[in-house]
């Protein structure tokens, strides 16, 4: 009586090595395109919080503009700034606000903001500088200054006078516009680069019979 030796053949090793490289590479592959997939909306998502966050800030401010009974006391000043990296909008105004820029020293309830977008060739993030108990006869910008949002391509402000939108606001109009345009954009990742773009975009209206309003009495 003779034993049958059974077992897989040379050839059959192989081939099961091979399939079982092949379902690895594939099970690698694929655990690659999640984990690029996460991360990309994890960053879409921050892009899109940072964008938020800024333009809920910007809106708050420019909502609580500071009126006062005499408009020479208002400030709300629109620039565009040329540089290297093209023209960008900077928003200086007078806001009311509870929230204390220094913890431990004495402010009032107005302050100077003012936004602007610092770019160069690493970088480009949205600033805002905040001034308490500003002085309307300081020449030289002061204030506490901090970044809002980072990777900010676009920050655009426009201003409408009741007949067309303009790029600027002047100190010289003496008047604060009917309407404030702000758009807030910046580049979300898409196959591991920033190429598309999150924006934001809101307007903030004045009703003239609001004027006088706000503000401290008699200001």
């Amino acid at each position: 009586m003779y034993l049958r030796k059974t077992g897989f053949t040379l050839v059959e090793v192989l081939a099961a090595s091979m399939i079982g490289v092949f379902i690895a590479l594939v099970a690698m592959g694929t655990l690659r395109a999640i984990s690029a997939s996460a991360e990309m909306v994890d960053s879409n998502i921050n892009v899109a919080a940072e964008v938020r966050f800024a333009s809920s800030i910007i809106s708050r401010d420019i909502l609580n503009l500071y009126r006062g009974t005499n408009i020479k006391n208002t400030r709300l000043i629109g620039r565009v700034i040329e540089s290297d990296e093209g023209a960008v909008s900077c928003l200086t105004l007078y806001s009311v606000g509870r929230i204390k820029a220094r913890i431990d020293r004495p402010e009032g309830d107005v302050y100077e903001v003012e936004y602007y977008l610092l770019k160069d060739e690493e970088k480009s993030v949205l600033c805002r500088r905040l001034w308490p108990n500003p002085d309307p006869n300081e020449d030289e910008p002061r204030g506490i200054l901090s970044v809002i949002a980072e990777d900010i391509e676009v920050f655009a402000v426009r201003y409408f006078d009741g007949e067309e939108w303009q790029s600027e606001w002047p100190e010289e109009m003496e008047s604060v516009p009917e309407l404030v345009e702000v758009s807030i954009a910046a580049k979300s990742a898409k196959g591991g680069e920033r190429t598309d773009m999150t924006v934001e975009s809101f307007i903030v209206n004045f009703p003239r019979s609001a004027w006088g309003q706000a503000g401290a009495p008699g200001g």
